[in-house]
């Protein structure tokens, strides 16, 4: 087996980062001895140069085209690959040549007037040029690939834009602005708010003693577009400030459709539907996902702050309306104000598992994709704990468990394929390496224990009993341990060092287990 090195020491990559700091809070970790592992990542030719080191992607999301997966991400950078681990660099920066974008900085395009450079018209705290978070979808209707992104300023000062282009790869020609936030009662006048509502909406409304109403109405980041069971197309989007929202969009245009004020269903004719979040708590990188078996529509977010030891985690609820109202596995959504570290399915953060040369850190802002063979992935940046920023992208498959919840599977993914029938109980029974990333906002990273599956369906490990089950001719499974039952399923894959591992993934009480046996 060929040993390598791991990726993030290779990384160029840094972006610039927003200082917004994290929810406190503490966690227990349970040290136990990985000697016998050898702690590194393992992604293909590493030598040639076609791996993560040249794909340093930040908020990526990724669309299949022509047989090829497409990745792209923040600071005007992208990539591709065949296998959904070794990328080709697509994109060259914040550069006029830009292979992806095309010239954005051509005199006569105005795309950072409002906001994304020193010279918008709120111009960026560094002086810099901030384009953010593309999210890149094929319009059948149109013939064209749409790419949203968005260019930002300050915190609460941004705008939402779009282009199109023939040819997935790009370039994409910017078509114009759609959305904007953090304008004064001076700036709204160069937006387009006026077009949608009047001055005495935006007073009333938007503007609060202090400007911009952050707390209640939304950062314009973060867009992600996708189609619903009916075909029609929506944008759902945010960052923090007052929460996530949805808009539809005209499938033959691409541009926004305003709906109708409904205040009593949270529905701004100018933002559209708040679905979560707001209070300018951490909450950002909507995504929304329809999976016709099911029939839900999975919303992802990421909480905490992006740094990496600002908590930076992946979560998931569901609805069966694409405008919600979106809950947990409670039930529940979080508040608007207050705590919500309780709401939510935490699906990854922090942790450490075998094969791992240093923990994981800060695993967020995702999409998710359901591929031609029915395979369902999650794609997001991780951070290491390393002492640095530098970030790289992952992709891991997921599965639904019985209850219609995803559990995300330990390692990236490698062309796994689980078994539909199951597995013979001596391949799943035996002692495991198990991380519960539980449901904090923290920087702590989530250790693994020592958890046993006994042939007789006992659990134990460290001052733990339990109970585990399998269902018959099939994958699912449950482990019940400390008063908490999770459902989920088996499957074998290769870990990141490239060794065979029978792993689960479970979920309950909105916490993911994960556990990897050798």
């Amino acid at each position: 087996m060929i040993k390598k090195r791991l990726i993030s020491l290779i990384l160029c990559s840094v972006m610039t980062l927003f200082s917004l700091v994290g929810c406190a809070g503490k966690a227990e970790n349970v040290k136990v001895d990985t000697s016998k592992f050898d702690y590194t990542v393992d992604y293909s030719d590493v030598a040639t140069g076609s791996v993560n080191a040249r794909v340093s992607v930040h908020d990526p999301s990724i669309i299949k085209a022509d047989g090829k997966y497409y990745i792209f991400g923040s600071h005007m950078v992208g990539g591709s690959t065949e296998d959904l681990r070794s990328w080709t660099r697509l994109g060259n920066g914040y550069s006029e040549k830009n292979t992806i974008y095309g010239n954005l900085f051509e005199e006569g395009l105005h795309v950072f007037d409002y906001a994304g450079s020193g010279d918008s018209i709120i111009p960026t705290d560094d002086g810099g040029v901030h384009v953010w978070a593309p999210d890149a979808i094929y319009n059948p209707t149109t013939g064209l690939y749409y790419l949203y992104y968005c260019t930002t300023s300050t915190w609460n000062a941004s705008n939402l834009c779009y282009a199109t282009s023939e040819n997935v790869e790009g370039p994409y020609e910017w078509q114009g602005a759609l959305i904007y936030s953090g304008f004064s009662k001076k700036t709204v006048h160069d937006t387009n708010v006026l077009d949608v509502v009047d001055e005495d909406w935006v007073l009333d409304n938007y503007m609060g003693s202090d400007g911009y109403n952050f707390r209640k109405y939304p950062n314009a980041i973060d867009p992600s577009i996708f189609f619903d069971e009916d075909g029609r197309w929506w944008m759902v989007y945010g960052s923090w400030s007052g929460g996530m929202y949805l808009l539809e969009l005209d499938v033959n245009t691409g541009k926004v459709i305003h709906p109708e004020a409904d205040p009593e269903n949270n529905v701004d004719p100018y933002y559209g539907k708040c679905l979560m979040g707001g209070g300018h708590s951490s909450m950002e990188g909507p995504y929304i996902l329809y999976d016709d078996k099911s029939g839900y529509y999975y919303l992802f977010v990421s909480y905490g702050s992006l740094t990496t030891y600002g908590g930076y985690q992946i979560r998931v609820f569901r609805s069966e309306t694409v405008d919600g109202d979106y809950v947990d596995m409670n039930g529940q959504y979080p508040p608007n104000v207050g705590d919500h570290a309780l709401y939510g399915l935490k699906m990854s953060g922090n942790y450490m598992l075998p094969s791992l040369k240093r923990a994981y850190m800060a695993t967020g802002h995702n999409s998710a994709f359901i591929d031609d063979d029915g395979k369902m992935y999650v794609v997001y940046h991780t951070r290491f704990d390393d002492g640095t920023e530098n970030h790289s992208p992952r992709v891991k498959q997921f599965f639904l468990n019985k209850e219609g919840w995803p559990c995300m599977l330990p390692y990236a993914t490698n062309g796994e394929t689980i078994s539909e029938t199951g597995y013979d109980k001596s391949e799943v029974e035996g002692r495991y390496y198990v991380v519960n990333q539980g449901t904090k906002i923290d920087a702590k990273v989530a250790e693994p224990f020592i958890l046993y599956l006994a042939a007789d369906g006992k659990v134990y490990g460290d001052g733990i009993e339990g109970t585990w089950t399998t269902t018959k001719d099939s994958y699912y499974m449950t482990v019940s341990y400390k008063n908490k039952e999770y459902s989920g399923v088996f499957c074998k894959m290769l870990d990141e060092a490239g060794t065979e591992v029978m792993a689960f993934s479970a979920v309950g009480s909105n916490e993911s287990v994960w556990g990897v046996k050798y």
